[in-house]
């Protein structure tokens, strides 16, 4: 298991609250304390929570990047590279502080398991940067086992103004365990492909797509995921896959099915140095999507979009 100290200068804490009086008194001092050293400091959280700290900080606020993570970190796989890696890169020289709470009340069963995958991962996206990522979890209404893998996911653990390691860090078990098989319900429709049907996957996807209800906006963003996730399989699994898509409550779910085997669960999830040749087909699905989910065994890799309809 993974020591506290490892990851140093990185520092990711989790950071428990009951209510907005211990919420503020979690957060506030800890935004002033990197105000007062010039540093560079940002809060990605739902609305609520950054009218908050913005109204305890008063005039101090407008030295503040707020995020509304309900909508920028919706899908749970582009917080590392679109809200805090664009955050702490563009403002390398120095300590950089940001608060992010990427699980709240009213996350579904669905996009849970993406999120936890984000806190783990966090771990190894800033590993060996002068970076503080404070990660507020609500004790009060979150269920149990959700606190339970914050601390498998967080190094150190703050409590009532109380900081400690903790026991039960494991980030690498976490994600092991959150690798979930992914079910198809009966009915999806189905299509297999290879190097030559790529055009008509994508044709048959975003035909399935509109008699599912989804709107011409929406469906150009459906077929640059379908193209991407296509293409993969074709470049990086054995030159096919199958497709399948199906609707599910406002959206549309797109997933393709390989026999590659991903490698590294941090793909898709950082930044493209401006100057690399292509490598951006994961990072563009996540972008697009309301929603990512993967599986990879030794059989192989599905990749799941989910896509609002409208």
């Amino acid at each position: 298991m993974t020591t506290a100290t490892e990851d140093a200068p990185f520092v990711h804490p989790a950071l428990f609250y009951r209510g907005d009086q211990e919420y503020v008194a979690g957060t506030v001092p800890f935004l002033l304390a990197g105000l007062a050293a010039s540093e560079p400091v940002a809060v990605a959280a739902p609305v609520p929570r950054l009218e908050l700290i913005a109204a305890a900080l008063g005039a101090a606020a407008e030295a503040v990047h707020f995020v509304d993570m309900t909508r920028a970190g919706r899908n749970p796989g582009r917080i590392i590279p679109s809200v805090l890696r664009a955050f702490a890169d563009a403002r390398r020289g120095g300590h950089v502080r940001i608060i992010g709470e990427p699980i709240w009340s009213g996350r579904s069963a669905t996009e849970y398991p993406a999120c936890v995958q984000h806190e783990a991962l966090i771990n190894t996206a800033f590993r060996g940067r002068d970076v503080t990522i404070l990660c507020p979890y609500d004790a009060r209404s979150l269920p149990d086992d959700v606190l339970a893998d914050a601390h498998a996911t967080h190094p150190l653990l703050i409590t009532a103004g109380h900081q400690s390691a903790s026991g039960a860090y494991d980030p690498v078990k976490v994600l092991d365990r959150y690798n979930e098989p992914l079910r198809c319900p009966p009915g999806a429709a189905t299509f297999r492909f290879d190097a030559e049907a790529l055009p008509v996957t994508r044709d048959f996807a975003l035909q399935e797509a509109r008699e599912r209800g989804m709107g011409a906006v929406r469906l150009q963003d459906l077929a640059l995921v379908v193209a991407e996730l296509t293409t993969n399989s074709v470049v990086h699994a054995d030159g096919r896959g199958t497709l399948r898509l199906w609707a599910e409550s406002e959206q549309i779910v797109c997933e393709v099915q390989d026999t590659g085997r991903l490698t590294d669960p941090l793909v898709g999830r950082r930044p493209a140095p401006p100057d690399q040749l292509g490598g951006r087909g994961l990072l563009l699905v996540h972008h697009l999507s309301d929603l990512v989910r993967v599986h990879t065994d030794e059989h192989g890799t599905t990749i799941r979009s989910y896509v609002g309809r409208a």
